[in-house]
C-alpha cells in the first residue's frame, strides 16, 4: 500500500514536472528540496578571468593574491568553456575546512547552480601534495563546544549543496585528502586521483565520527562492509588501492607537476561539454534520485526526466545534425 501510495504521489509530481521546462523546477518539485539561496558573489564569479583557459593549473605562489583568497574560482574559456575550476588554497593550514572556507566555497557553489553556461565543475586543490586535509582542527579548538555543532552543520550543508549541484562535478585529488577533505570529494559525481595521493575519514582517531557525510556516502561508493572497515580502522589508502576499492574512478601516475589528477579530470570535463547539457543534468538527476529508490519508482523517475529533454530545442538540433553529419551545437536551450 505504501509503494502504490508513493507511486500516485509521484504520478502527480511527474505531471507537474513535465510542464516545467526549467531544471531547478523539476529538481524542486521532485525531492522538495530548498529555495535557492542568493549568490552573492553572482557577477564576481561571472567574469570570466582571463588566461582562464589554459590547460596548467595555478599553484598558490601563482594564484590570484586578495585579502580572502582561500579559494580561487577560474570559468576557463575558449575550447574550455563552460568549465570552471574550483581551487582551494590554504597551503599554510594544508587546505583545512575552516568558516571562511565554508563561506567561500558556498558562495561560489550557490553562483555555479544557477549558471546555465557552466557545464562542469571541478574541485581541487592550488597547493602541492595536498587536497584538503579536513577540518582546521587549530579553528575547531579555539571553538566553545556550542560553535561546534553548528559549523559541522554548515559544513554538511555545504557537502549536500555540492552534491546537489545539477552539472558534473568532478574532484581532482593530487594529493592527501582525509576527513572532511575526502568527504567532499565523494559529494562530487566523480573521483580522480593521483596513485600517490593519500584518502581516508580518520576521524574515530580523534574520537569522532565523520560528520559531513562521509558514513553516508563512503558505503554508497563502497558498500557498507568496506565503509565500516575503513571508518572504523581510520585507514589511509593511497591512489592505486582507493581505485581497486571504488572510491575513485581514475588513479593516475602522478607528474613533476604534481597535477596529474587535475589533468586528467580537465581532460573527462572536456568529454562532457559537447554533450546536450540538459540531458547531461537530467542524467545526474535521474540516476541521483533513482538509486535511492527501488527500481520500480527509479523508472519512473527516469520517464519523468527524460519528459524534460523532449520539448528541447536540443534534442532537434541532436537530430538535425544526426541527419546532416555535423558535430551538434547544443546550447541548453
Amino acid at each position: 500500500m505504501a509503494v502504490l501510495a508513493g507511486s500516485g504521489v509521484l504520478s502527480r509530481t511527474f505531471r507537474s514536472v513535465t510542464l516545467c521546462p526549467s531544471i531547478n523546477g523539476a529538481r524542486r518539485l521532485y525531492v522538495n528540496a530548498k529555495s535557492l539561496y542568493h549568490a552573492l558573489l553572482t557577477n564576481e564569479l561571472q567574469r570570466l578571468r582571463p588566461g582562464g583557459g589554459t590547460v596548467g593549473r595555478l599553484y598558490s605562489s601563482e594564484a590570484k593574491s586578495s585579502g580572502a583568497d582561500d579559494l580561487s574560482v577560474r570559468y576557463l574559456d575558449g575550447e574550455d568553456s563552460g568549465i570552471v575550476v574550483l581551487g582551494i588554497h590554504r597551503p599554510k593550514a594544508k587546505n583545512a575546512i575552516s568558516k571562511n572556507l565554508v563561506k567561500m566555497m558556498t558562495e561560489a557553489v550557490d553562483a555555479v547552480k544557477s549558471n546555465k553556461r557552466v557545464r562542469t565543475v571541478i574541485i581541487c586543490s592550488l597547493v602541492p601534495g595536498i587536497f584538503c586535509a579536513g577540518a582546521d582542527l587549530k579553528e575547531r579548538a579555539k571553538m566553545h563546544p556550542s560553535e561546534v555543532g553548528p559549523f559541522v552543520s554548515k559544513a554538511r550543508a555545504l557537502m549536500n549543496e555540492l552534491g546537489n549541484l545539477p552539472m558534473p562535478t568532478i574532484a581532482a585529488i593530487d594529493g592527501a585528502a582525509l576527513g572532511g577533505g575526502l568527504e567532499m570529494a565523494l559529494a562530487c559525481d566523480i573521483r580522480i586521483a593521483a596513485s600517490t595521493a593519500k584518502m581516508g575519514l580518520v576521524e574515530t582517531k580523534l574520537a569522532i565520527i565523520p560528520g559531513a557525510g562521509g558514513t553516508q556516502r563512503l558505503p554508497r561508493a563502497i558498500g557498507a562492509s568496506l565503509a565500516k572497515e575503513l571508518i572504523f580502522s581510520g585507514r589511509v589508502v593511497d591512489g592505486d588501492e582507493a581505485k581497486s576499492l571504488g572510491l575513485v574512478n581514475h588513479s593516475v601516475e602522478q607528474n613533476k607537476a604534481g597535477d596529474a589528477a587535475y589533468r586528467k579530470a580537465l581532460d573527462l570535463a572536456r568529454e562532457f561539454i559537447p554533450q546536450g547539457p540538459i540531458a547531461v543534468r537530467m542524467a545526474k538527476l535521474a540516476i541521483n534520485q533513482g538509486i535511492e529508490v527501488d527500481l520500480a519508482t527509479g523508472l519512473a523517475i527516469e520517464e519523468a526526466c527524460y519528459a524534460q529533454v523532449i520539448p528541447t530545442k536540443d534534442r532537434l538540433e541532436g537530430l538535425e545534425a544526426f541527419k546532416e553529419k555535423r558535430p551538434p551545437r547544443y546550447k541548453g536551450e
